[in-house]
């Protein structure tokens, strides 16, 4: 005798399973595709800055006790007073997104093999936002004004030695994540200026390249 009940309750067990396996089988999908159109998205946003060209235009970075300075293209400028150290840099976005600069720091290591990101309570703040378009070139700008402080007196000795000086960039996009920490190298030149060059960038928010 053919016993319908169990038949139908098989049935129904059968179908639910199906039904569940493509339910599962369509969010994991949805989830993929969620996933690729947020990577997708971030990569518009992703700002990623390197020196600027030699023939890019010069800038003119004032500072807030009306000190100026000319700063040519693929150039920095470092100069030590008595009272302050002014330091400046030609950068060039060629990333896919408005940077937005937050803070910057001096490396006192001479040593650049096995480097690694520095902490991020370890930069200095800006104290107001710098942007670069994108493609487009601006400029970063930092002070030390602080004579009392360590980094004040080395610092001021390794520009008046024209020594190379290690400078550390953390900026972002402009929603405020892809935090990317670049390292840059100031370079003495002949005539007294500094050209520049980068040497690593670390991603803060995202899995590093490397």
């Amino acid at each position: 005798m053919v016993d319908w009940v169990m038949i139908s309750a098989l049935t129904t067990g059968g179908g639910t399973l199906v039904l569940a396996s493509a339910t599962f089988a369509s969010v994991r999908s949805a989830n993929r595709a969620s996933r690729v159109a947020e990577r997708s998205l971030l990569a518009g946003l992703r700002p990623l800055l390197m020196p600027s060209r030699p023939d890019d235009p010069t800038l003119k970075v004032g500072f807030m006790d009306n000190h100026f300075v000319a700063l040519p293209g693929g150039s920095a400028t470092a100069e030590a007073t008595e009272s302050a150290i002014y330091l400046s840099m030609s950068v060039r976005n060629v990333g896919n997104g408005i940077a937005v600069m937050h803070g910057w720091r001096i490396e006192f290591s001479r040593e650049l093999q096995g480097m690694t990101r520095p902490a991020l309570e370890d930069f200095h703040r800006l104290t107001r936002d710098l942007y670069v378009a994108v493609g487009d070139v601006a400029f970063w700008q930092g002070t030390y004004r602080d004579q009392t402080e360590p980094e004040f007196s080395e610092v001021s000795a390794r520009i008046a030695a024209h020594e190379r000086l290690v400078l550390d960039i953390l900026y972002g996009d402009h929603q405020g994540g892809q935090r990317v920490v670049t390292r840059y190298l100031l370079n003495p030149r002949a005539d007294d200026g500094w050209f520049t060059t980068v040497v690593r960038h670390w991603n803060v928010d995202e899995p590093d390249p490397r």
